[in-house]
């Protein structure tokens, strides 16, 4: 009997001393990660968002983080490649991330010559499904769309708002005419008629992302000729060339995109920005890695994020709150608990073969 108790007593101690040396962290993986960025921090756009969301994930304990910014001259490039070949090489890390259109065909090259390192591309879906390694991570803009669309449909009727007449039309200025681009627009053509019926939509597409100077130009013949008053801008660099029409005219506002355009612009264009719509990359990041803690990885394959997932979202401070009225904003807000209830199902120009955005589109041009 003692025999029995001293060895029961001895074995509580060891679970004891067990109990004790478990730690919180130990409950998931610690994953190591690295972020190459094929420009610089500091761009308050893309590569900012990606970061936060790691930096995350760094402060939980949940990565350990390496930033390498690769540079984004055309000089820079040649390293693009050579960077990837070389953290794949070095079999360092859990995962290596990168992200924008500027990088699948480095990105396809190294995950090819090296199967058995996991990758992460955020906002690119070239190659989806070619590659076992990789991950591609793309957004529901057009759930974004939807929001921004019932924003400027509201905000047209506001006659009593500083530069807001009383002709029903508003602006889209795209970069190409393409199912992305195309998405953004089904999303804001839907979320415009879903509010008003009678607003139009002026639709024009610059067919590139750097040509400030077609977009403006774009941007005030839709003011001038057509009496536009908001003016959305989903074309990269070139959507820029809209704020500056409506800046330069006096008669327009401006909607930004893909980051708080807010804190992007000079001065004089972001005090005409009454929002932006967001793809919120760091809180895609960390949604990939709740989803690989939980046991659901997805290598392979496309994860498209919406607003449930936190991958969308808009300003709603600033500008928002400062310029457009109450109930403009409450209506906003309701569309955008709507589409997370899924009260709300928003088309999507992604796949779709029966091409309604253009149809639609057609239909609401001034």
């Amino acid at each position: 009997m003692k025999r029995l108790f001293a060895f029961l007593l001895v074995a509580l101690m060891v679970l004891s001393v067990v109990a004790c040396d478990k730690k919180p962290e130990d409950k998931a993986d610690v994953y190591s990660v690295v972020h190459l960025v094929n420009g610089n921090l500091g761009d308050k756009s893309f590569f900012d968002s990606a970061d936060s969301g790691l930096k995350k994930l760094e402060a939980d304990g949940r990565i350990t983080l390496k930033t390498i910014e690769m540079g984004g001259a055309d000089a820079d490039q040649p390293r693009w490649q050579e960077t990837l070949n070389e953290v794949a090489d070095s079999k360092a890390y859990d995962l290596v991330i990168c992200g924008t259109y500027q990088m699948p065909e480095y990105l396809k090259e190294t995950a090819t010559a090296y199967p058995d390192q996991k990758f992460l591309i955020y906002d690119d879906t070239t190659f989806v499904g070619e590659n076992d390694n990789v991950v591609n991570v793309s957004y529901r803009q057009n759930d974004m769309g939807y929001l921004i669309g019932v924003y400027a449909a509201a905000m047209t009727s506001k006659i009593d708002v500083d530069k807001i007449n009383p002709e029903k039309v508003v602006g889209f200025i795209g970069g190409v005419d393409s199912p992305v681009i195309n998405d953004f627009l089904y999303g804001f053509l839907t979320g415009v008629k879903a509010t008003d019926p009678e607003v139009k939509v002026d639709t024009r597409y610059v067919n590139s992302y750097v040509d400030t100077a077609t977009a403006k130009e774009f941007g005030l013949a839709m003011i001038n000729d057509n009496k536009v008053d908001i003016i959305w801008g989903v074309a990269g660099l070139s959507g820029n060339g809209g704020a500056e029409a409506a800046l330069e005219s006096g008669k327009a506002w401006f909607i930004g995109v893909d980051s708080d355009q807010e804190l992007t612009l000079s001065d004089e264009l972001a005090a005409i920005t009454l929002t932006s719509g967001l793809k919120n990359v760091g809180n895609s990041i960390v949604w990939i890695f709740d989803e690989w803690d939980a046991g659901r990885t997805y290598w392979g394959k496309e994860v498209n994020l919406g607003l449930v997932e936190g991958g969308v979202g808009f300003v709603s401070d600033k500008n928002f709150k400062n310029i457009a009225p109450k109930d403009v904003q409450d209506l906003v807000l309701a569309a955008e608990k709507a589409i997370r209830n899924k009260e709300i199902e928003v088309p999507s120009a992604i796949g779709d073969d029966t091409n309604g955005v253009i149809a639609l589109r057609d239909e609401m041009q001034p």
